[in-house]
């Protein structure tokens, strides 16, 4: 397969978790009917964005994976013959809390999760009171569009596991996120085209949109939304998505030119592992 039409969301909180699927489910639908044969929700696309406040209650969004909203989607799949990345809160046990993207293939095949390796523990992003770090390393999933992997929001500051995936064979990266404005901004704009230039592959960068006022009152803060998939060659493939209001995107990713990105900078053949000891040094 040369092209694949990929499709991935922004959307608001909209107050309850039945109808946030609801919406995704709508959406891959629709998606479906524009001809994508891949679509990757954003961040904990079932409920709000939890890490703000640090609240005992939010453990109850947590579900084993694979699990009820994984069996769901996977049944879509099946019907609309669609690849799906599939973000969520992840009960491993009782207090053994993951944040993890299911991946369920085009036949509705659940094959496999990652789970978010980087947490952080910053003001409203109080993520190390809700997830253990991921611990399933940086899998590489063969699914009916070609070679994907997942890296989750906070991870994309680090360029070890964008390498490990390309290492693995990907050819598209979902990023899925949940980034809100201030520093983050300017590196929204620089750090998955870098990486997708560095690592030769496609990277499709989704974030939430809105401000969950419905949930945190004065407390909330605004997601930006500015969705967008980037080639191996630095380049945004069609416009970025709204700062402001609920999106799919639907964009055509030509596998092809990963060939002739390598191919021309040959950063595979030149990089020297012999001489990154320093990297895993604690």
């Amino acid at each position: 397969m040369t092209v694949v039409r990929v499709a991935f969301t922004q959307a608001t909180w909209t107050g309850d978790k039945e109808s946030m699927i609801a919406l995704h489910e709508a959406w891959t639908r629709e998606a479906a009917s524009a001809g994508a044969q891949v679509i990757c929700f954003q961040e904990l696309f079932y409920g709000p964005y939890f890490g703000i406040t640090q609240d005992t209650a939010y453990y109850d969004y947590a579900e084993s994976v694979p699990g009820p909203t994984t069996e769901r989607f996977a049944a879509l799949a099946a019907e609309l013959g669609m690849v799906i990345v599939l973000p969520v809160y992840e009960e491993d046990q009782p207090g053994v809390l993951y944040n993890t993207a299911a991946v369920i293939d085009a036949d509705g095949t659940y094959l496999g999760k990652y789970r978010k390796h980087h947490i952080p523990h910053l003001p409203k992003f109080w993520e190390k009171f809700y997830f253990r770090p991921g611990n399933l390393g940086y899998p590489v999933f063969e699914t009916a569009v070609g070679k994907i992997g997942v890296n989750i929001c906070y991870d994309r500051h680090f360029p070890e596991g964008w390498r490990v995936l390309a290492l693995g064979g990907a050819e598209i990266v979902f990023n899925p996120n949940a980034t809100a404005p201030g520093i983050s901004n300017k590196l929204w704009e620089i750090e998955q085209p870098a990486a997708a230039v560095a690592n030769g592959y496609f990277v499709v960068a989704n974030n939430r949109v809105g401000r969950e006022e419905n949930e945190y009152g004065d407390e909330a803060v605004a997601f930006y939304g500015s969705s967008y998939a980037v080639g191996p060659d630095g380049n945004y493939v069609g416009e970025v998505g709204s700062t402001t209001e609920d999106q799919l995107l639907v964009r055509d990713l030509d596998l092809d030119q990963i060939r002739e990105v390598r191919e021309r900078w040959q950063f595979f053949r030149d990089r020297r592992p012999d001489a990154y000891g320093a990297i895993v040094a604690p």
